[in-house]
């Protein structure tokens, strides 16, 4: 699992798979899928995340 920044920022129409709020965490799975989430889900699910996760975007800084 990697945490990196991806040329293709996150932006506000992304939006989290979970509940719909804005996404600042982006998950690349191992299978070529992917997952957004906004900055609650990714904590909450953050040990699972990691666990299937290939590379992980994480945007989060942005909140202020």
């Amino acid at each position: 699992m990697t945490t990196s920044v991806i040329e293709n920022g996150l932006t506000t129409a992304d939006r989290c798979d979970r509940c719909g709020a804005q996404a600042y965490v982006r998950v690349t799975l191992d299978g070529g899928g992917e997952l957004l989430f906004c900055a609650h889900h990714s904590r909450q699910h953050s040990d699972k995340i990691k666990q299937v996760a290939l590379k992980i975007q994480d945007e989060t800084a942005k909140i202020s």
